[in-house]
């Protein structure tokens, strides 16, 4: 029975309250605010990217025209637009990034059980890849990415049987995609699945040799010398699968050793598309079908940034940038973690649409989604689905 509650404090019931209080201890977030916790200053935030709110003023005046439902809403803090401006300003983003670590390694927890792509395959499956989140070059010159332009990058690495984020990293569009790779931590036996901005033959050779695979593609200027060649007369869509060793002058050195080459044709539009890999264990198909996955990641970061609020900002510093971002990573991953732990057959982008016009509700949330149970999903484009859609 619901014992009062609204919609919005059963959700964030599922926020591991006490380490939050540990990270705002540690990275002392409550410092010289008397009025105004972090624990208000989250939920504010939380609050506008559930609610898809512009700007701190439109958050300031839903949250004041509904002042006699704070406190069941867990917010004890006084709400203005200063108060929530200081607070993106001075406290540490890293208090909200940590949280959503903490998130992200429970949703991982609760989809691996699901997994119903690839069970003979005994590794981890990542996609790495960046989305750019354009800024105003005036309001935003700490990201200064080209002469009249600012952009901050959002470096992404998602666990492709779960479609949940395991490693986030946020700099400015200066940032080339590939130096990500001398910052992720990479996890033996798993297998790395990226475009071709990510080739470089020294960064793939040390992922190598920390027994990790990659599949990523060639680009057109590659040098190779071919040593053996396999038989693909079984794969209708494999023109070849052959073991080269790299012959340029530079990648020769770069990656002594061999490495397979696969050139797959889409009959449905006559495209080739060659692939590298160090895994020299599995069918071609199968290496061609796990690059095809990749477009995983990209409806990620559709899907964030047509239902979250990442591409307008509260603030205009480094910090309250991070923070927004961090808080709305957390809000996707908390809605992947409801709907396990729920048992909720609705898609994310459902559940979030039904959220937002409820929040101030006092009602179940099995109960709310029940009663929705008569709604299709033909509000998004269909390739949106896929996620957590199991």
């Amino acid at each position: 029975m619901n014992q009062g509650k609204t919609i919005f404090s059963q959700i964030m019931s599922f926020i591991p309250k006490n380490i939050f209080d540990d990270l705002v201890s540690e990275y002392k977030g409550n410092y010289r605010f008397r009025t105004f916790s972090c624990w208000d200053q989250f939920l504010c935030l939380a609050f506008a990217q559930l609610t898809f709110r512009e700007s701190l003023r439109d958050i300031e005046v839903c949250l004041r025209s509904n002042s006699e439902k704070l406190y069941h809403m867990g917010i004890k803090g006084n709400i203005s637009r200063t108060n929530l401006s200081r607070a993106n300003e001075v406290r540490d983003w890293r208090i909200y990034a940590r949280l959503a670590n903490c998130l992200i390694n429970e949703a991982l927890s609760l989809y691996a059980k699901d997994d119903l792509i690839y069970k003979e395959l005994d590794s981890t499956l990542y996609a790495l890849d960046s989305t750019t989140i354009d800024l105003c070059l005036t309001l935003f010159p700490w990201a200064k990415f080209r002469k009249h332009k600012a952009a901050v990058k959002m470096h992404t690495l998602l666990d492709i049987r779960t479609s949940i984020p395991t490693f986030i990293y946020i700099t400015s569009g200066k940032v080339h995609d590939v130096n990500i790779l001398d910052i992720i931590s990479v996890e033996p036996s798993a297998i790395y699945i990226m475009d071709r901005g990510y080739v470089d033959f020294r960064r793939l050779f040390l992922l190598k040799n920390k027994n990790a695979f990659f599949i990523t593609r060639a680009k057109d200027n590659l040098i190779s010398q071919r040593l053996y060649s396999h038989d693909v007369t079984e794969y209708q869509n494999i023109k070849y699968d052959q073991t080269v060793k790299l012959t340029g002058a530079k990648t020769s050195c770069l990656y002594p050793d061999y490495i397979r080459k696969i050139k797959f044709i889409n009959k449905e539009d006559d495209k080739e598309f060659i692939f590298l890999t160090n895994n020299f264990s599995l069918p071609p198909d199968t290496i061609a079908n796990l690059y095809k996955d990749r477009w995983k990641i990209e409806l990620f970061f559709k899907w964030i940034k047509q239902h979250l609020r990442i591409k307008s900002f509260y603030g205009t510093s480094e910090n309250a940038v991070k923070t927004q971002i961090w808080i709305a990573i957390s809000i996707y991953v908390l809605v992947a973690i409801i709907k396990k732990k729920l048992e909720l057959t609705e898609s994310l982008y459902t559940i979030l649409q039904i959220f937002s016009i409820n929040v101030f509700n006092k009602v179940l949330i099995n109960q709310i989604l029940n009663k929705n149970e008569y709604l299709i999903q033909n509000h998004c484009p269909d390739n949106q689905l896929f996620l957590f859609d199991f």
